[in-house]
């Protein structure tokens, strides 16, 4: 066991003897990675309301961490499952049309006047971008979160397996799956 997980194990024990200001060190400890884990499932704006919906959910169930996988795992699939409800309750409410037009004319341009790259490369590179988004849109929930959990967060495929509970094998399976399906899409735009 590593010393993060030493201070982690330490920091759960207290938040579930009541100690609020042990599972705000937890949140301070993780709000970044579980706020970029539920981004890749729901837009920007909502992100920050689902990953605090996560913390909320964690807090409420502290007292049934059992310490079978390391925090940050069990956290994860609370983030993964809170995201997923969200969606569920999202496509159930009709759409908003609202938007901010100062936002809409900003939307991109710090990333334009960075990018020194040819216009040709900016638009492959572009559609690219944009087929791996439609292929990771397409994909099943299992193999989508597999996939995110992998290639985006990083976790091994231990890490992943827990957060998911299914067996490493199915994990395995699942990112090739995954992988599988982007690379069909990506294919046409690479010849």
């Amino acid at each position: 066991m590593s010393r993060g997980e030493d201070v982690d194990i330490a920091l759960v024990e207290r938040a579930q003897a009541g100690d609020a200001r042990a599972f705000d060190a937890l949140v301070l400890k993780y709000q970044h990675r579980i706020l970029q884990l539920v981004a890749r499932f729901v837009s920007d704006a909502d992100a920050p309301d689902v990953a605090q919906e996560a913390f909320l959910r964690a807090w409420r169930a502290i007292g049934k961490f059992r310490g079978q996988s390391a925090f940050f795992t069990w956290l994860y699939r609370i983030a993964i499952n809170t995201a997923k409800n969200w969606l569920v309750s999202r496509a159930r409410r009709p759409a908003s049309q609202d938007f901010d037009a100062q936002e809409a004319e900003d939307y991109g341009i710090t990333d334009k006047l960075r990018d020194v790259d040819s216009p040709e490369r900016l638009a492959l590179s572009g559609e690219i971008q944009e087929a791996i988004q439609n292929a990771l849109e397409s994909l099943p929930e299992d193999l989508k979160t597999a996939i995110t959990l992998r290639e985006f967060e990083g976790l091994s495929y231990e890490e992943i397996a827990q957060a998911m509970d299914c067996p490493i094998g199915t994990v395995r399976s699942r990112i090739f799956r995954a992988r599988a399906a982007i690379d069909e899409h990506i294919a046409p735009l690479l010849d």
